[in-house]
């Protein structure tokens, strides 16, 4: 990762999901870069996500950011693909059993429709998008972790899907815990988001070079 300082750099973050934030701000306190909200430049305007992919709602959604606020801005969609499922809850994983971030109702639904299923292969993605003040995107990055879906939540840490899913690749078998169970700091080192912010880390001075 570059050591690359970008002090008094200011980056709007399209979310104001607190948890999301704070995953950022451990990755990219050590840069330098201070984070702003929506709210601190008086909100931002909403963003229909239609795209059928993470990479098209992120680009929207920086994108959005970015011109109406004049700042960079960083924007990212992530969600669960389960294989038994067609790839499902997807881009509507926030949403999957109808409101907007019931994390209880999506959970619930999840293992309704995975009942009996001995398939239970799954996958975190979330890609990110960061844009210039005049709304071109600068990048693009994307992070992957996979894993399978668990018969029971699992702790009470993390958010989303995080109770459900436990961590099984070829270099980290499944040691029976759930997101939910890890520290924030194992989370962040092996998660989709901690994967994507890290390459997006190592890629931002550059980029700002470039832009600036």
């Amino acid at each position: 990762m570059s050591t690359r300082r970008l002090d008094g750099f200011e980056l709007l973050v399209a979310s104001g999901n607190a948890k999301k934030l704070a995953e950022l701000v451990a990755l990219l306190g050590p840069l330098g870069v201070r984070l702003c909200v929506p709210a601190e430049v008086g909100g931002l305007p909403e963003v229909v996500e239609d795209a059928p992919d993470f990479a098209g709602n992120a680009a929207k959604k920086a994108a959005s950011g970015a011109r109406a606020s004049g700042r960079w801005c960083l924007a990212d969609d992530s969600g669960l693909v389960v294989a038994a499922l067609g790839g499902a809850p997807g881009v509507l994983s926030a949403r999957f059993a109808g409101r907007h971030g019931d994390d209880a109702a999506n959970n619930a639904l999840l293992l309704a429709r995975l009942a009996g299923v001995r398939d239970r292969r799954a996958a975190f993605v979330c890609a990110l998008a960061l844009a210039m003040p005049d709304g071109r995107i600068a990048g693009r990055f994307e992070g992957r972790v996979d894993g399978r879906v668990l018969e029971a939540p699992r702790g009470a840490g993390g958010f989303g899907y995080d109770p459900l899913f436990t961590r099984d690749e070829p270099d980290h078998p499944s040691d029976g815990r759930s997101f939910a169970e890890c520290t924030p700091q194992e989370k962040a080192a092996a998660s989709h988001r901690g994967r994507a912010l890290a390459r997006f880390a190592a890629a931002l001075p550059e980029l700002v070079a470039r832009g600036g």
